[in-house]
């Protein structure tokens, strides 16, 4: 049988010193640290909901901790990167916990002047994805581009090109509502 072992209760500074590590590893939003700095103090006394408190309000003082800057970057890495839609990087940042006023605002400024079509084609590039040869693929081709975050408008432009049948995509049309 397994003991569990004593809990360690972090001071301030040794609070603040392991986030300053976990940050120096990589970004991450105020959400995301305070997850992980909780099970290192005792969460449910007010001490401890204090002590993560001081530490996150430390690190923004300092200028190590800004959602704002870390939802540009994300929205521009994933934009490059990944080839993913608009659709697709504001979930992502809403499940990192950045306020929905901030992912607005990075997101906007990112993709202003993107063209959704090119963005598509990128996407499916690099997905090696060709020219659906059945509506089985064609279907799986619209999934795909749906959960990448594109807009059904996108997506429809690009299969008409690509000659898939009215009827395959009035079908896709049903299911994408």
């Amino acid at each position: 049988m397994a003991f569990p072992r004593p809990r360690k209760t972090y001071t301030e500074n040794e609070l603040y010193e392991y986030a300053v590590g976990a940050l120096g590893r990589r970004m991450r939003t105020v959400a995301e640290l305070k997850r992980l700095l909780r099970p290192r103090v005792e969460a449910e006394t007010e001490i401890g909901q204090t002590l993560v408190e001081l530490v996150i309000r430390r690190l923004k003082d300092q200028g190590y901790l800004n959602d704002a800057k870390y939802a540009a970057a994300y929205s521009s890495f994933r934009r490059d990167n990944e080839k993913f839609g608009r659709r697709r990087v504001v979930t992502d940042l809403k499940t990192k916990g950045v306020h929905g006023e901030v992912i607005e605002k990075a997101v906007d400024a990112v993709f202003e002047g993107v063209n959704d079509e090119k963005q598509a084609r990128d996407y499916l590039r690099r997905k090696r994805l060709q020219k659906p040869k059945d509506q089985k693929q064609a279907a799986r081709i619209f999934r795909q581009l749906m959960r990448a975050g594109f807009a059904a408008k996108t997506i429809f432009a690009i299969l008409k090109k690509w000659d898939v049948d009215d009827e395959m995509l009035s079908a896709l049309e049903e299911e994408a509502e």
